[in-house]
């Protein structure tokens, strides 16, 4: 877990039964708080979704209380690392579901699809029976996704099941359901997904296991089938292959993912709007969007933390 930059960002999740997730909030909290970590942790009914950032001491105080508990075996645990924390809090909290698609009768622990791995992946994407499927909402592909992966264009993960839904429709009563692959940015997503799809009657349901992260860090560029960033929840936007910062930056109205080219449009003003969302706020949405911006400015230029700021501490519920 070594490396020259100084914050450690981990990113977790695991579907565990917790009855008790209130009693875990508080504990969390405060020993993050203590080892100053930031970042954003869910826990639920159906286990803990999260990612937090600090030095490697704390972050290793705090995987280690999570593992201390027996349900949190075989934890998904991702390592990145950044020059400057990618968060401006931390938050501890108690959720219906982990990643939300509004079944939260869905478990994961009960039926799931099959894993792959990484440098397995490519081997079955060769396959010309299977239907490959980007989980991750649209503005996420829009950026990256794999070669020949169908679009759902799903605005949230709430909207999968009628993706799920239309695919069944699609597909006649005297055939078997086709072949399914999916992936998302860590795995999370998918994950549950691919429990939904297994409940809903598809036999052959697989998933990237370890997400696009994983992929990205462990496939050589050269056998890549990935084309494009991945997007993330944080302040680096996106990343690419070895999980370098990618070449995105983020509209601060709207959190989408904006290139180079955005930001050079006319309908693009930092803090207000981007030509993503220039049509979705009203005048009076747009002044209080520039009124907060020059209060984040002039707050970092006496170098004090504005609570506005906390754009960067997107919902951890969509972030795997």
């Amino acid at each position: 877990m070594s490396n020259e930059k100084p914050v450690t960002v981990a990113a977790m999740y695991k579907f565990a039964s917790l009855p008790d997730h209130p009693q875990l909030q508080s504990p969390l909290n405060n020993l993050c708080r203590a080892q100053g970590v930031m970042g954003t942790i869910l826990l639920a009914n159906e286990g803990l979704n999260g990612t937090i950032a600090g030095t490697a001491e704390g972050i290793e105080a705090v995987i280690a209380h999570i593992l201390s508990d027996e349900r949190f075996k075989g934890l998904s645990l991702k390592y990145s690392f950044a020059d400057k924390m990618p968060f401006h809090r931390m938050k501890v909290r108690l959720k219906n579901e982990i990643v939300t698609m509004g079944k939260p009768s869905v478990d994961p622990t009960n039926i799931v699809g099959e894993y792959v791995k990484p440098d397995a992946w490519n081997k079955l994407l060769s396959d010309p029976d299977i239907i490959l499927v980007d989980t991750r909402n649209a503005y996420e592909v829009a950026i990256g996704t794999f070669k020949g992966a169908e679009d759902p264009r799903t605005k949230s993960f709430r909207e999968f099941p009628d993706w799920v839904q239309a695919l069944k429709d699609r597909t006649s009563e005297d055939e078997p359901k086709p072949k399914v692959a999916m992936f998302c940015t860590g795995g999370i997503r998918c994950e549950k997904a691919s429990a939904y799809m297994k409940s809903e009657g598809f036999e052959q349901v697989y998933h990237l296991e370890g997400g696009i992260l994983k992929y990205l860090e462990t496939v050589p560029e050269e056998e890549s089938l990935w084309e494009g960033d991945c997007f993330v929840f944080d302040q680096r936007v996106s990343v690419g292959h070895r999980l370098e910062p990618g070449v995105y930056d983020m509209c601060h109205a709207c959190r989408r993912p904006i290139s180079d080219d955005d930001m050079a449009s006319p309908a693009y003003e930092r803090g207000v709007s981007c030509p993503h969302c220039i049509e979705n706020s009203s005048s009076e949405q747009k002044a209080r969007f520039a009124s907060r911006q020059r209060q984040m400015e002039l707050a970092k230029a006496q170098h004090r933390r504005h609570l506005g700021a906390a754009y960067a501490d997107l919902p951890s519920s969509e972030s795997t």
